[in-house]
């Protein structure tokens, strides 16, 4: 599928939950819906490929605009600008351990109407580097049935942290025992800023629970902006993945959608 900057597929909504409204691009006729969350880079043409490739499986997907412009013409790189907004931010918690961005408190009311639009038995949920752990947290939630945290990278000050609160944590672990429910991780083995000791600590929390896939980094995209600047690579299902038959990284996008399909339409 051919990246572009044109999403005249996509349908902008702006919601509001708790006098905050954000603008969320949506595809899909039909549901279960998938809440597809952005890096941060923000929604990008990549990122655009993926919602299509759910969408394509018989999903609804609700991609929220939390950084950047709501299209496609946001630029994989990060200015200064943009990390001084995310230092500065009250919605995201980039550096304490143990505590839930706030932003999620947003999120969660979202994933509620999406469920409310679409049916089904839940919603599914993927974060990635910056909002990777989000899925973690939403999961808090009984209407987060398949919850996905690719390449998580929060909080940057403690490798084996995890963005949510003990709380939190121990509400999804229940869920886990009670419920059956089951998570999902990706990660490239060379990525500095989600680090193999995040992975360790998940599969400790959550044991069988918990499947974490690692990809080896010469499976990424050769001409990927971090490759290409002789970088590790990092995005897993948008910037570092090639789009070819028996591709890693595509193989890997294709089980995600099967753990969506699976967890939601059963």
């Amino acid at each position: 599928m051919t990246l572009t900057t044109d999403i005249a597929d996509f349908t902008r909504r702006d919601y509001t939950f708790d006098r905050e409204t954000k603008p969320v691009l949506v595809i899909g006729d039909a549901g279960p819906a998938v809440i597809v969350i952005h890096e941060v880079y923000g929604f990008t043409p990549a990122l655009a490929r993926f919602c299509r490739w759910i969408a394509e499986a018989g999903m609804r997907v609700y991609a929220p605009i939390l950084l950047g412009t709501p299209d496609a013409t946001n630029p994989e790189k990060i200015t200064r600008r943009r990390l001084y907004g995310l230092c500065i931010s009250r919605e995201f918690t980039l550096f304490r351990t143990g505590k839930s961005s706030p932003i999620v408190d947003w999120l969660r009311p979202l994933a509620h109407q999406a469920h409310l639009e679409c049916g089904g038995p839940g919603v599914g949920v993927i974060g990635m580097c910056l909002t990777g752990g989000f899925a973690l947290s939403m999961a808090v939630d009984p209407v987060v049935l398949a919850p996905v945290l690719s390449q998580p990278g929060m909080p940057v000050s403690k490798a084996a942290g995890l963005d949510i609160s003990a709380a939190d944590l121990a509400i999804v672990k229940r869920r886990t025992i009670d419920e059956g429910l089951r998570l999902r991780g990706y990660r490239f083995d060379g990525d500095p800023l989600s680090k193999p000791a995040k992975f360790a600590r998940l599969r400790r929390e959550f044991g069988d629970a918990f499947t974490g896939v690692e990809l080896p980094d010469a499976c990424a995209n050769p001409d990927s902006v971090l490759v290409r600047a002789g970088r590790p690579p990092h995005s897993v299902f948008t910037g570092d993945l090639i789009d070819a038959d028996g591709e890693p990284t595509r193989q890997a996008a294709d089980e995600v959608i099967g753990f969506f399909k699976a967890a939601l339409t059963a």
